[in-house]
């Protein structure tokens, strides 16, 4: 069918990625340094991309493409958590879109947990609201003790979510900041995790070996680390050879990014020690 959908000059894109988090469908990926349109199915051709883009590199054509799938992007978003699907139900009732927000809704609707109303639409699922986006970062920190061994020592998390695959890139706590990139295994073994790695930095956690696509994670850092300011990364990872995916996925995405960020790695031992 012929109907409207983004094209992308790539003489003009220079692949900075900005694009990536303004497209609330997750159509535009970023390969080989350039913006790409992943599918025609995932576009719906509202153009909600257009302003962001610093190249101008991105407008609307009319031409011959797949249909846009609702379900199939809503699916795709619904991978990013509950925020993206907020933001997309917004953005749907914003262009007047009633017939895809319906489609969205009924399809939610079987999901599980309750979601904000647009336009006088029911309550709608959308995943875990445990997963909604918190910034700790402005919160008063709770009294550290007097003395080793006095109390508990104070948690310095300053953001929720920390799974990779519920982050969205363009949180604000991701701006200027130190990242800690971290095996889930590591913050278990290394019982000073806090106070070594932890403090007045973001976190970003997730699993090399027991996590699926592991491409969609070099795909979202590459995105966090094109839209932020990135100071430095600092990857913690297991000894155990599989552990060894957390780095990869890192090296890949700040290469992919073109980014020029400072990365240390620790290594922890099965026994809790830095190897």
């Amino acid at each position: 069918m012929k109907r409207k959908i983004i094209h992308i000059d790539e003489d003009k894109c220079n692949g900075c990625g900005q694009c990536v988090p303004a497209c609330h469908e997750g159509a535009i990926r970023i390969v080989d340094g350039k913006a790409r349109l992943a599918a025609d199915s995932l576009c719906d051709g509202l153009g909600a991309c257009l302003g962001e883009c610093p190249q101008g590199a991105i407008s609307i054509e009319e031409r011959e493409a797949d249909s846009y799938d609702e379900i199939e992007a809503l699916q795709n978003i619904m991978k990013e958590g509950p925020q993206a699907v907020e933001a997309h139900l917004k953005h749907l009732s914003d262009h007047g879109q009633q017939s895809y927000l319906k489609e969205a809704q009924a399809y939610l609707k079987e999901k599980g947990p309750v979601m904000k109303e647009h336009d006088g639409a029911k309550p709608m699922a959308c995943g875990c609201p445990g997963s909604m986006m918190r910034d700790f970062r402005a919160a008063p920190k709770p009294e550290a003790p007097v003395a080793q061994g006095n109390g508990p020592a104070p948690s310095e998390l300053r953001q929720w979510p920390v799974q990779l695959r519920l982050l969205n890139p363009s949180a604000p706590f991701f701006r200027d900041v130190d990242l800690v990139v971290s095996a889930d295994c590591a913050a278990f073994a290394y019982g000073d995790f806090h106070r070594k790695f932890l403090k007045g930095k973001v976190l970003v956690i997730f699993c090399p070996k027991l996590d699926d696509d592991l491409e969609s994670y070099v795909e979202k850092l590459t995105a966090v680390f094109k839209a932020n300011t990135v100071r430095s990364v600092t990857i913690v990872r297991m000894e155990v050879p599989c552990c060894g995916g957390t780095s990869q996925i890192v090296e890949e995405a700040v290469r992919r990014s073109g980014k020029n960020i400072i990365m240390k790695e620790y290594t922890i031992s099965m026994q809790g020690s830095i190897i």
